[in-house]
């Protein structure tokens, strides 16, 4: 069983996360994306300019993208400068394997020390591995919205779930 590790993400790294995300919108509720993002819109991931946004990937003993996590500015707004919202996303073939505990706390831990003091994340329902890795990771589910997405022909609802990293003075 190979080992797993975390790290920054790279530009040599954004056709692996975008292949990753585009696998999920085109099969998953977990995005609301009808249609996969260019690879400008992880380069703008990979660039953010804000103390709090971060790419991070979860890498294979060979270094081959097997997952990414990253955070993002949650609204557009001074007062929410300190929140950032989460999301992550794993290859199928290291799904239930370690990698999503491995790496949320990784993000946690780099967007903590950035100083964020709370970071959100929406989780589309259903989605048990996802709400599982969200409570084991130390949110907590603070809400559901009912059908706020449609996709493949259906309503989805979403729960928030939130998570406080640093206090400031």
């Amino acid at each position: 069983m190979p080992d797993y590790a975390t790290r920054s993400a790279t530009e040599q790294d954004l056709e692996d996360i975008a292949a990753i995300y585009s696998h999920a919108v085109d099969t998953s509720l977990a995005t609301f994306d009808l249609d996969a993002p260019d690879l400008d819109y992880w380069r703008a991931r990979l660039d953010g300019d804000h103390p709090g946004d971060h790419l991070l990937v979860g890498v294979d003993d060979d270094d081959n993208v097997v997952g990414y996590a990253y955070s993002w500015s949650y609204r557009p707004r001074p007062a929410y400068d300190t929140t950032r919202e989460t999301s992550i996303y794993l290859d199928e073939s290291v799904r239930g394997k370690g990698v999503g505990k491995l790496l949320y706390p990784a993000l946690l831990e780099t967007m903590a020390v950035s100083g964020v003091h709370t970071a959100v994340a929406l989780v589309a329902l259903p989605n048990p591995a996802s709400e599982r890795l969200h409570l084991a990771c130390g949110f907590e589910k603070t809400g559901q919205l009912r059908e706020v997405g449609w996709k493949f022909g259906q309503w989805i609802d979403v729960a928030w779930y939130q998570r406080m990293l640093v206090t400031l003075p």
